[in-house]
């Protein structure tokens, strides 16, 4: 019996100026222990879809959402909903890296720290885990009291990977994380993401169709706010029913 989908979008659509609309009637099953890439030409809405799924765009003036979005059954937009439990369940990794301006361990136990866990023992064990699942441990090892700011750019993303790992979230979203990258700390990022898929639900908005193809379990491709197909990846990006979805992969357009 396949598995009851992680997060649930029933017709979803998002305008940001009451006019036109960055989403328009999206409705889409996420699944755990497998990579989802949302991919698709810019302005075509997966950035917005991707912070709906943690209500980070409770913070822009004027955006209304339409439809419902559900993690574990449960609508994350209904009154009274913790949204700081939500963001903690549901991590975020943006495109460009902000290590906290202290030590590389320090970045690391600063959120469960925030949040009241006071055992070393604990947070020593958790620093290990999360850094050896963002593949970074033996890079920063004996290292973990120097300045983050003097990790490289590749070393830096991979840090704030680990950083939510620290808080144990159950949806780790990462939004176009390897765009600024050199190849070799792309391929370690994309590593990691079929490390962690194991015990997490992993979406992605990927930084070119390319590395949709590389690391989608299951595809989405956006146009305009709309999904026009979606699919398990290796079928998508080999027969695509949508003529548009080929052309997009083709590189006629985008």
């Amino acid at each position: 019996m396949k598995e009851a989908p992680k997060f649930r979008l029933e017709d979803v659509s998002y305008t940001y100026d009451g006019r036109s609309y960055a989403l328009r009637d999206v409705s889409l099953s996420i699944y755990p222990r497998q990579v989802t890439a949302i991919f698709g030409p810019a302005a075509g809405g997966k950035s917005t879809l991707l912070r709906l799924l943690n209500r980070l765009n409770d913070l822009v003036e004027g955006g209304r959402m339409e439809g419902r979005v559900l993690l574990d059954g449960e609508d994350i937009y209904r009154p009274g909903l913790d949204v700081t439990a939500l963001r903690r369940r549901v991590g975020m990794v943006f495109a460009t890296p902000v290590p906290l301006p202290m030590t590389i361990r320090h970045n690391l136990t600063y959120g469960p720290q925030l949040a009241g866990v006071r055992d070393r023992r604990w947070l020593e064990q958790k620093i290990r885990e999360s850094l050896e699942a963002a593949a970074l441990w033996d890079e920063v090892k004996d290292r973990l009291d120097d300045p983050a700011s003097e990790l490289s750019g590749g070393q830096q993303q991979r840090l704030c990977l680990a950083r939510t790992l620290m808080l144990e979230p159950e949806v780790i979203l990462l939004d176009a994380p390897t765009s600024g990258l050199d190849p070799i700390s792309t391929a370690k990022v994309e590593d990691s993401l079929q490390q962690l898929k194991r015990d997490y639900t992993v979406v992605i908005v990927p930084h070119n169709v390319q590395q949709a193809a590389r690391v989608a379990d299951y595809a989405v491709f956006m146009l305009q706010g709309e999904l026009i197909e979606e699919g398990l990846g290796e079928e998508l990006f080999t027969r695509p029913r949508d003529q548009r979805t080929e052309d997009y992969i083709t590189g006629r357009f985008g």
